[in-house]
């Protein structure tokens, strides 16, 4: 019986651990604030520094966090992280806030907290330029072939395809649930980047990589040999991304949501977009009065 509560016990000390972040900033004089280093425009490190559209956000909200705690001298570290752990880097504590913006899952509400949304991803592939015809009509939502079914022929020959993904993000488990959707039978690979996966189809280990449109736009844009390969059109799916946020910790994410919300009403937001985002449309800035809390 002893050791049930110990185990017990044990299993809320997270919940513990974030139940007043702003307390355990305010005694230690320190905000850690986490990133992924290779998530451009969201979030990059150059040098010493990140950059990026969500850590201009998180700078804002270090500034809030400054004034209301009346700290002065408050020291701001920011702390790369690595996707596969940056769920668990918030849950254990590593990193008060995740600033590059991820999807809110059931599965992750279960471990932490979100933000209100502060971006819209979009899921799409990347494919090589001399991709066959086939398989850029049924990535792009186009029937694969044309007549009856029947086994030997089935999607004309696409009954090999790989298609990678990034380990443990959610495109891993959209591309696994929609395969048959898609007309394709594929196996389907993980790898550890976005850059990876780009070089998995550059090198033919993969025939289509899904990843997030903005991010896959700004990768091929950097590389020497991006007219390799190509970015469909399509988007498969779209899904509003916040920051990570301990969970159980009201009062941080009440001060989160606020600077994020005075943003969105300021103008300040659709600056950053600007920047990093190559700007807004009318349904963009829709989705911002949407986003913001009143």
């Amino acid at each position: 019986m002893k050791m049930k509560i110990v185990a017990c016990l044990l299993s809320l000390l997270p919940l513990y651990l974030h139940a007043d972040t702003l307390e355990r900033v305010r005694a230690s004089n320190t905000l850690t604030l986490g990133y992924l280093p290779d998530f451009a425009p969201f979030s990059t490190q150059h040098g010493d520094q990140p950059r990026g559209y969500a850590i201009d956000l998180c700078a804002r909200i270090a500034g809030q966090v400054k004034t209301t705690l009346n700290l002065a001298q408050l020291q701001v570290r920011y702390q790369p992280v690595a996707m596969a752990d940056e769920i668990t880097a918030v849950r254990n504590g590593q990193v008060d806030i995740l600033c590059t913006p991820t999807v809110a899952t059931l599965e992750r509400r279960q471990q932490v907290s979100f933000s209100v949304p502060v971006y819209t991803a979009g899921l799409t592939a990347v494919v090589r330029q001399d991709a066959p015809e086939a398989l850029l009509n049924v990535l792009s939502g186009q029937q694969a072939h044309s007549g009856p079914t029947w086994r030997a022929t089935l999607n004309r020959g696409l009954t090999n395809q790989t298609f990678a993904v990034v380990s443990g993000a959610v495109s891993e488990q959209w591309v696994r649930q929609q395969l048959r959707s898609l007309g394709v039978i594929a196996t389907v690979i993980t790898v550890e980047s976005n850059l990876a996966g780009l070089d998995a189809v550059a090198q033919g280990k993969a025939n289509a990589f899904f990843s997030e449109r903005m991010v896959l736009n700004n990768l091929l844009a950097g590389q020497d040999d991006g007219t390799a390969l190509r970015l469909l059109e399509h988007i498969y799916e779209y899904a509003p991304v916040s920051m990570v946020l301990p969970r159980s910790d009201e009062e941080l994410r009440l001060l989160v949501d606020t600077v994020l919300s005075q943003m969105y009403r300021s103008g300040e937001i659709e600056q950053a977009y600007g920047t990093y985002l190559g700007g807004t449309t009318e349904t963009i800035r829709k989705l911002f009065k949407l986003y913001a809390l009143p």
